[in-house]
């Protein structure tokens, strides 16, 4: 269950765990009462565009056919182990959290209108080599590899994945970031042509966006996702290409992101600005420290429905708890 810690910047044999169903982030914003909008306005639990959107389809799980299709399944590395079975594919595609398409957990049924190709991603600020990279471009040109995670959500849920993609350590070392650098803004699109959310609920601080420090960005254990079970990511997990932080809870990992800047102070992030007393730029995840509305001490998994106990950092400390001490 553990792994072996091999240079610095080596790849480090770690675990990967089952992610699961429990509270829903929509109470928060019920709670809240954001700007001054009245509870049942802000978040009703209902994505009133996407009942019409929405379409008959046979299944949530719809690999998208791209002009890097061909590199999928990739390696597993077999340093990333498991101490459980992976989750049910089909109950990873059924449950997941994608604001800008449903405020419920049955995205796939509403992510049709996010176009994957083209696709930029532009990585820029404080760097030698800022870039815009199509992402095929970038897919080729990068190491790709199935890591085998555990996946922990704020809202006490579980799951178990295998990703597809590279570290995102090797994409820092070809933008070269400066000296000045200490943190990692990464933002996701601004459509509100493809995002029901970002039509209804406009007061909210679209686009989503999440940070990390460059040392969390470097750290071996970070990767950025363009594949799972073995194929390209569907629409609902985040494509094309998404972050995988698996010792902090799952909104950290931000989805279908077009910009990547290295910057100087602490950024902004959505979760972080909607709530701050219950969404932390750090997020670790902790079994000690409770979120407001629930007890963070046991996770469930989505597909066995398991109760387990949560694991200080989702199991990771041993590589990433030197970073948080004070």
């Amino acid at each position: 269950m553990f792994i072996k810690r091999k240079k610095t910047w080596h790849i480090p044999e770690s675990q990967a765990t089952p992610e699961e169903t429990f509270l829903n982030r929509r109470r928060f914003l019920k709670d809240a009462g954001m700007y001054g909008i009245t509870a049942g306005a802000v978040l009703s639990g209902v994505n009133l565009f996407g009942l019409f959107e929405g379409r008959k389809k046979t299944g949530p799980v719809e690999i998208p056919k791209t002009p890097t299709s061909y590199l999928y399944p990739a390696s597993r590395n077999p340093r990333f182990i498991l101490d459980r079975p992976l989750t049910d594919e089909n109950a990873a595609a059924r449950y997941n959290n994608f604001y800008e398409f449903s405020t419920d957990k049955n995205v796939w049924m509403y992510s049709d209108s996010l176009i994957l190709r083209p696709w930029q991603i532009e990585v820029t600020g404080l760097v030698e080599r800022p870039r815009v990279y199509d992402i095929d471009t970038l897919v080729k040109e990068m190491p790709l590899e199935e890591r085998l995670y555990r996946f922990r959500c704020v809202e006490a849920w579980a799951m178990a994945v295998p990703w597809t993609g590279f570290p995102m350590v090797e994409l820092v070392k070809k933008v070269r970031p400066l000296s000045s650098a200490k943190y990692v803004l990464m933002r996701t699109f601004l459509n509100k042509g493809w995002s029901t959310e970002q039509r209804l609920k406009f007061w909210l601080p679209w686009p989503y966006q999440e940070g990390l420090t460059m040392e969390e960005a470097t750290n071996e254990l970070t990767f950025l996702a363009t594949g799972i079970y073995g194929h390209e990511l569907p629409k609902q997990h985040g494509a094309p290409l998404r972050l995988v932080v698996p010792w902090k809870y799952g909104f950290k990992s931000i989805k279908s992101i077009v910009r990547i800047e290295f910057v100087a102070g602490q950024p902004k992030t959505f979760w972080n600005t909607v709530g701050p007393d219950e969404y932390a730029f750090e997020s670790n995840v902790n079994p000690l420290v409770p979120h407001p509305r629930w007890s963070q001490a046991t996770e469930k998994m989505i597909d066995t429905k398991e109760v387990r106990p949560t694991l200080p950092y989702n199991g990771y400390g041993e590589y990433v708890a030197g970073m948080y001490v004070k």
